[in-house]
């Protein structure tokens, strides 16, 4: 009797262990494509007589629509697709081509399983400023002027935290001839910004034979011939000449920072200055007929690099 007990036990027992390990089905839901996904745009300071907006550039961005997970914007595809995630469905970005443009804005929302489904919306901004004349003159000189790294000096290149409130390299500055052993680039590159009178406009021209100072892939803002992966270093690059224009700086740092509260936003991939960035929006932070000090959005997002140039 014992005996037939302990066999029992050991049937029941096996049978629990079968029927726990049988395979169990899991459902991934529905991978359909996001839908009804709209761009919703209100340009700041819209009104009867300003009907593309105030002059400031500003334009607050509202993404809605159904079976979304997350969004990936593009602000304007004139200058190429270059999409960035979005951590909320809202933003407010800052137009700074001067005058009245068309931008498109390109969408990819993204369902379960990945699924995306893309929409776009022009839009038509207004953006006034014009840059104080001590600035153009000092940058450009009579019409031209070169600028290099100065080198020579502690903290010609840094990094701290891109935010309102730190406007210091806090996190890193670099010695004097610091880079010089592995990226020799750095210091051997020039950039020549001009100002071209007949039209009102600028470029600068940068020429780097000993290759470009960036990161890889898309932390290189675009630049021709970096590649997809490897450590900051000097990548081939054989120079190039870009559009650039004077903005009001969008980094949201008060003039007292200090700040001139202007920036130079380069036109296109093709160039940089000082440092492959991956974005082109270089706010001068000081500027005399000599020596510039200039910031912009790092490589990773949150990350301001600080240069320091000196003309030559």
């Amino acid at each position: 009797m014992i005996r037939f007990i302990k066999y029992f036990s050991v049937m029941i027992a096996t049978i629990i262990m079968i029927g726990g390990c049988e395979k169990k089905e899991h459902s991934m839901g529905d991978l359909a494509a996001p839908t009804e996904v709209v761009i919703n745009t209100t340009i700041v300071g819209v009104d009867a007589t300003h009907p593309n907006g105030d002059g400031s550039g500003d334009v607050q961005i509202a993404l809605t629509g159904k079976n979304v997970l997350s969004y990936k914007i593009d602000y304007n595809a004139a200058d190429g697709i270059s999409l960035e995630h979005l951590p909320t469905a809202t933003v407010t970005r800052k137009y700074t081509s001067l005058g009245l443009n068309t931008y498109r804005i390109t969408v990819v929302a993204y369902g379960p399983g990945a699924t995306p489904t893309t929409v776009t919306k022009d839009i038509q901004v207004r953006s006034d400023f014009t840059p104080p004349a001590s600035i153009v003159t000092n940058l450009t000189g009579a019409g031209s002027k070169t600028w290099r790294v100065d080198k020579d000096l502690s903290g010609h290149f840094g990094v701290g935290p891109w935010s309102t409130t730190s406007v210091t390299p806090e996190w890193y500055a670099a010695t004097p001839n610091e880079k010089a052993g592995c990226c020799a680039c750095f210091y051997s590159a020039r950039f020549t910004f001009t100002k071209i009178p007949a039209s009102g406009t600028y470029t600068l021209t940068v020429a780097s034979p000993d290759g470009a100072f960036t990161k890889t892939g898309a932390l290189a803002g675009g630049l021709p011939g970096i590649p997809g992966s490897g450590d900051e270093a000097c990548y081939a690059y054989g120079g190039g000449t870009s559009a650039f224009s004077f903005v009001p700086s969008g980094s949201g740092i008060a003039a007292s920072a200090p700040s001139t509260k202007t920036s130079i936003l380069l036109g296109g991939n093709n160039t940089y200055i000082g440092y492959g960035a991956q974005l082109k929006e270089y706010e001068i932070l000081a500027i005399t007929a000599t020596t510039m000090y200039l910031r912009v959005q790092g490589t990773e997002t949150g990350n301001a690099w600080y240069l320091r140039l000196i003309a030559i």
